[in-house]
């Protein structure tokens, strides 16, 4: 069987799209590449597999690309002029049932030295000491968050999240990953900022977590941007194929929104669908001061959006990407030729079509508008759908424990996996890539085997992902890679 050893998502890019564009959705459109603070990178969402927490789904937001351990002085705080959402649909129309909206917030201690008789405040940005607990007397930035919920319309009444036994409405962000000798146990430190909480409306306690992580999407882009520079692929399947290629997400971070809530508070009535995207949104104006810093007002407005992995990233054409960011799933139609029509199979057809790789035949494309649209009948669509892009996750369809998941997973019979909802170790890049070369046609769903002439290749990057990259419980993204000391 031949194998094309590139991923959909940087033959898209660098066949179509710009430059600047890189990973999941990390960079992904023009606009978002100048607020990096508000890019949203991947969205999660899956039955925690976490023993005894088999009730409760998972929901993970990541934002801030590219974060290098040692970024400092300033590390990686989120914007406390944003605001940042967690949507959940829970009757397929398309509109927000239920929204978790982030607050941040920064507080400068102004930490100083006595030099000469004269108090200097020090350097150092974010600590003057060791770090070992919660605002502890070393940090000198201390970085804090509100959670509110709101039911119906986004804009609507918010309710606060409160911390379970003390009632608090503020929470605090672990400090990132500075370096061994601020921080000395940092999966210790991090664990101290795991919060159960009451949500407005559940009888149920949540867990919540806000922090760095490990970047936990894998993929292979500085040598595809190098018009593809990677060795030739082998004739015949290995059994290593899929490992051999490096990952260039393995040295950085990421920042992590992440909430652990019962599935029963967050579906309706006898409808066991969900869908769910994140989004960040911003002050229309902002008046920057002369002398430092900014005043932020006027109407929120919406700059990411993140749903289903990979969508803006190779699905939407380049003068639509903002609009797409600004966009919400209830205005899914304007998009819809994006999918019925995709032009990523006919990319990888001009790359690859003397291998094998040709594009499927069937238009419209009913398969991609049932993994991306609708979800799928009898596994994630729900009894009655409005077409529109966002994760679907059947919370009736069991988890599957941490080593027993499959890394493909619908495609490969592991019903608990992306596209039914996405969990860390789906592999979305060979699962979408295969996909969009027609590997449901090869199932019968939404076409036949006869419309995708590639639909069995075994389309890979060639960076590797499964469940052994992750953890077993919650917050289950690998602790953050540490600035010092350095490998």
């Amino acid at each position: 069987m031949a194998l094309i050893k590139h991923a959909a998502v940087q033959i898209a890019l660098l066949s179509a799209l710009a430059p600047a564009a890189q990973a999941s959705s990390h960079r992904e459109a023009p606009f978002i590449t100048r607020q990096p603070k508000v890019d949203g990178t991947d969205f999660y969402m899956f039955r925690s597999y976490e023993p005894g927490r088999e009730q409760f789904v998972t929901l993970i937001a990541n934002y801030v690309p590219l974060q290098d351990a040692y970024g400092g002085p300033n590390f990686f705080t989120m914007d406390p002029d944003a605001l940042y959402e967690i949507h959940i649909d829970n009757n397929g129309d398309a509109r927000e049932d239920l929204t978790f909206q982030f607050r941040f917030t920064n507080t400068f201690k102004n930490a100083a030295f006595n030099i000469g008789g004269k108090s200097v405040p020090i350097p150092l940005v974010i600590n003057g000491g060791p770090i070992d607990g919660v605002n502890p007397a070393g940090l000198n930035v201390r970085e804090t968050y509100t959670v509110d919920v709101v039911r119906g319309d986004r804009r609507g009444v918010r309710q606060p999240v409160r911390m379970a036994g003390s009632g608090a409405t503020v929470f605090d962000k672990p400090v990132d990953n500075i370096g061994n000798k601020s921080i000395p146990d940092y999966a210790g430190y991090a664990g101290k900022h795991v919060y159960a909480v009451n949500i407005p409306g559940c009888a149920i306690p949540a867990r919540m977590f806000v922090g760095q992580r490990k970047d936990p999407f894998v993929v292979n882009l500085g040598e595809t941007f190098d018009l593809i520079n990677i060795k030739a692929p082998a004739v015949e399947f290995l059994a290593n194929a899929e490992k051999n290629a490096r990952d260039d997400l393995d040295d950085k971070n990421v920042t992590s929104i992440e909430l652990e809530v019962a599935a029963s508070c967050l579906t309706s009535g006898a409808e066991p669908v969900i869908g769910g995207w994140t989004t960040a949104s911003l002050r229309q104006g902002r008046l920057l001061n002369p002398n430092g810093g900014s005043k932020e007002g006027g109407a929120w407005t919406q700059v990411s959006r993140l749903g289903m992995p990979l969508v803006n990233e190779v699905v939407i054409g380049l003068k639509d990407k903002d609009r797409f960011n600004h966009s919400k799933p209830a205005q899914d139609a304007q998009f819809a030729d994006y999918v019925t029509n995709p032009t990523l199979p006919a990319l990888v057809e001009v790359l690859f079509g003397s291998a094998g790789a040709k594009a499927p035949t069937n238009f419209p494309r009913n398969d991609l508008v049932k993994v991306f649209l609708t979800g799928v009948q009898g596994l994630n669509q729900p009894a009655n759908v409005k077409a529109s892009e966002m994760l679907r996750l059947n919370t009736a369809i069991a988890p599957v424990a941490k080593g027993a998941q499959k890394r493909l997973g619908v495609i490969d019979g592991d019903n608990a996996g992306f596209p039914n909802g996405r969990r860390p170790g789906d592999d979305v890049v060979d699962i979408a890539l295969r996909v969009v070369m027609g590997k449901l046609c090869t199932l019968n769903i939404g076409c036949a085997a006869a419309d995708a002439p590639a639909g069995a290749i075994r389309f890979t990057d060639g960076a590797y992902l499964d469940d052994s990259f992750f953890g077993a419980a919650f917050p289950y993204l690998k602790t953050p890679i540490p600035g010092s000391p350095q490998q």
